[in-house]
């Protein structure tokens, strides 16, 4: 039986979510007001806002409904893990559109720009209010630490596939090994978050943590390689070219670095944690 809830929306994590649905409904609306841009960074900007509003307000109205209570998996655990992904989602875009799109005498883009940070101040204020429920309420996956790590690299490997080009690699044995990294541990770390989200993980005829254990220290090691290999190839005597714009395809290369760095650094934190969490707190 499904009946209304108004608790939900009355609520702060309610009304945060209201207000969320509203302000990145302005940031995509003043972002589409501008003429569109061809590059992949003003289409995910896009996207992340997109994203975020129709999925605030999907939550908002299986919760007003009591819908969400019918739902085949940890519903809790799923509005948790959103509004962190998508704290980071709208922090990567509030850092990266006025980079990339905004100047001094664009005011829609400045207006686009600081409602951005909004949301990014709103998302993480719901993370703060789900993070203080009373233990216990958080125990999925998605909302653990290991799964917050999981979704992190994911992110950080989109954000490299957003910057990659084919002729920043090809012809390139060492630059083709970092796609490989980037790819093949992207696949797995989404393989991961699916079977262990999907309650798969007790089909398994061995051990599951072991198998992401092993996993996690491999992609430190391969991400560690990538970390030093891509600088060091795609940067070698290629400075900077003088008529290199506000976005170019250096730019690119350089951002390729950074979250490469990022992912190395998380991948090699969750294998750490990981190999804690089975082997020494478990046993506590």
């Amino acid at each position: 039986m499904v009946y209304v809830n108004l608790k939900s929306i009355t609520e702060p994590v309610g009304i945060i979510r209201i207000m969320a649905v509203i302000i990145t409904c302005m940031c995509f609306s003043l972002m589409a007001s501008v003429k569109p841009d061809s590059s992949p960074y003003w289409g995910w900007c896009m996207f992340t806002w997109i994203f975020c509003c129709f999925f605030t307000l999907l939550i908002l109205i299986l919760e007003f409904t009591t819908v969400s209570t019918k739902v085949p998996f940890a519903w809790e655990d799923f509005t948790a893990a959103f509004a962190i992904l998508s704290s980071v989602l709208c922090l990567c875009a509030s850092i990266m559109y006025p980079t990339f799109f905004s100047c001094s005498t664009c005011y829609r883009q400045i207006g686009a720009s600081v409602v951005s940070w909004i949301c990014f101040a709103l998302y993480f204020a719901e993370v703060v209010l789900t993070r203080l429920r009373p233990s216990g309420q958080n125990s999925g996956f998605l909302s653990t630490l290991p799964g917050i790590m999981k979704m992190l690299e994911s992110l950080f490997a989109c954000l490299i596939f957003l910057s990659l080009e084919s002729g920043q690699y090809s012809g390139s044995p060492a630059l083709n090994w970092c796609v490989a990294v980037y790819s093949l541990c992207f696949i797995f770390t989404i393989a991961i978050i699916l079977v262990t989200v999907g309650n798969l993980t007790i089909y398994f005829p061995f051990s599951f943590d072991t198998v992401v254990i092993v996993y996690n220290v491999l992609a430190a090691v391969m991400y560690i390689t990538a970390m030093v290999v891509w600088p060091l190839s795609s940067f070698h005597n290629n400075k900077r070219p003088v008529g290199c714009g506000n976005l170019c395809a250096w730019d690119k290369l350089v951002l390729i670095t950074v979250m490469t760095v990022f992912n190395s650094i998380v991948y090699t934190l969750d294998s750490i944690y990981s190999i804690l969490l089975v082997f020494f707190l478990s046993s506590e």
